[in-house]
């Protein structure tokens, strides 16, 4: 069917449009393309990386349950090495860190709680993993660099067990009053919030004289 004069400048029109502009429609359809492709290939990444995190923290999981220290170092170091920017070599690190701190092994503990305040991609990690290294920085009477390590920041659900955790380490130090000062803190950071915690403080308070 032959085209009227009208659409013969039309199909005239699109044919000088696309030879202008035609590579450049081609181009942006494939980095469409090819940006899509890499989106899922990543989501895919990202999925198979957090399932083999997955499956070794539950190893290191079930080397603590069987006192298994071989495997738990294995699997503990493996996470960390190869699963870094993933949540479960956080976890992992932290479960290992309180397995070696339960079997007086402070060297290792304090390895694993500084590697999750260096790397882990949650400040609640970072944040808990501080709160323990003080904790066994104060049970090796490091008191100075446990007393630096709590002046980290850090964010309204971990301040009352800063706190508490700085009056303990002040009353090492033989600093009462500021000890009391630290445990009226973390009452007032409390709030109440949990009963055993508070009743916790409010008895070493007390024997401060209150």
């Amino acid at each position: 069917m032959a085209l009227d004069l009208e659409e013969q400048e039309q199909v005239e029109e699109l044919k000088a449009w696309w030879k202008q502009h035609g590579n450049m429609v081609a181009a942006v359809v494939v980095a469409v393309a090819v940006g899509f492709i890499g989106w899922q290939g990543w989501r895919w990444y990202q999925a198979s990386q957090s399932a083999h995190a997955s499956a070794l923290y539950e190893t290191v999981t079930k080397a603590v349950q069987a006192n298994d220290a071989k495997a738990l170092r294995d699997a503990a170091g493996t996470l960390v090495e190869s699963y870094p920017r993933t949540l479960y070599a956080s976890m992992g690190a932290l479960v290992a860190a309180r397995y070696y701190f339960d079997r007086n092994d402070l060297k290792s503990a304090k390895a694993q709680l500084a590697w999750v305040i260096d790397r882990a991609p949650s400040a609640d990690f970072k944040d808990l993993a501080r709160l323990r290294l003080a904790a066994v920085l104060l049970d090796e009477k490091a008191y100075d660099e446990a007393l630096k390590t709590l002046d980290s920041k850090t964010s309204a659900a971990y301040e009352a067990q800063y706190a508490a955790l700085r009056g303990d380490v002040l009353v090492g130090k033989n600093q009462a009053a500021d000890a009391k000062a630290a445990y009226k803190l973390a009452l007032e950071k409390a709030d109440g919030a949990d009963s055993a915690f508070t009743e916790s403080v409010r008895m070493r308070l007390d024997a401060l004289g209150g």
